[in-house]
């Protein structure tokens, strides 16, 4: 426990976040350009992949028309709908492992900010994706739960990072066949709050098949929560 005084440190904490982006080097995270003060250069912010414009309302998945697609009509997912920033793809891909697994923390924070402008403070809870206990060793810090709290500060609303959490450790989903993937996910959440009622923002960075974000909506499902919108910074699409 710190011996400084409680607000000396929240003070503290505000000035470091302040000015910290002052004294990072402006450049542009993909190609060295002058950033302008941003992660991204105006040329590369320009370029990044954007959805199609006809979406599956529920998953994201490209439709013809914007309807709903076979897959959701077939089997209706547990969550609502699906909100992405952008389509998995070329240099968004870069930007999310530059974030995972080279521990750029402030990419968490542009990502937060492209999400939030897309959303409204209409819901009442936002839960990030848990890791499981060995995985978040691991890596030092959940991305989900970075990118929810720049989300939660946005919109004024509270993230839950300690309602759902994962009972055991599965398989990286990258690593198996798409086939595999609901079932690797199956079981692996549980939830320790009554969510009778509520509106939740389920948070996650990237959305593939949607196996993990589904499993873990389930359960958020089965404690009572009445809407689920996935948000995920990039979306995956199969065409």
């Amino acid at each position: 426990m710190s011996i400084l005084p409680q607000a000396f440190v929240q003070a503290l904490k505000q000035l470091i976040c302040r000015w910290l982006p002052n004294l990072l080097p402006e450049s542009c995270l993909l190609c060295s350009a002058d950033s302008q003060g941003g992660l991204l250069c105006p040329e590369c912010t320009i370029d990044l992949p954007a959805l199609p414009a006809a979406c599956c309302p529920q998953c994201g998945e490209q439709t013809t028309h914007g309807e709903r697609c076979g897959a959701c009509v077939k089997d209706a997912p547990h969550f609502n709908r699906t909100i992405a920033a952008f389509r998995y793809d070329f240099p968004v891909d870069r930007i999310i492992h530059a974030l995972k697994y080279g521990h750029q923390l402030a990419v968490a924070g542009w990502l937060g900010n492209q999400l939030a402008a897309r959303l409204q403070a209409d819901n009442q809870l936002i839960i990030p994706l848990p890791l499981h206990p060995d995985r978040l060793r691991e890596r030092g810090f959940n991305q989900s739960a970075e990118i929810a709290r720049v989300i939660g500060n946005q919109l004024n609303l509270p993230v839950d990072r300690s309602s759902v959490f994962r009972n055991r450790a599965t398989p990286r989903q990258a690593e198996l066949p798409l086939k595999e993937r609901h079932k690797n996910v199956r079981g692996a959440f549980e939830c320790s709050t009554d969510l009778t009622g509520r509106t939740i923002l389920l948070i996650d960075d990237v959305m593939t098949t949607g196996a993990t974000v589904n499993e873990c909506a389930r359960i958020i499902k089965l404690h009572g929560a009445s809407d689920i919108s996935v948000v995920v910074a990039a979306r995956a699409l199969k065409h």
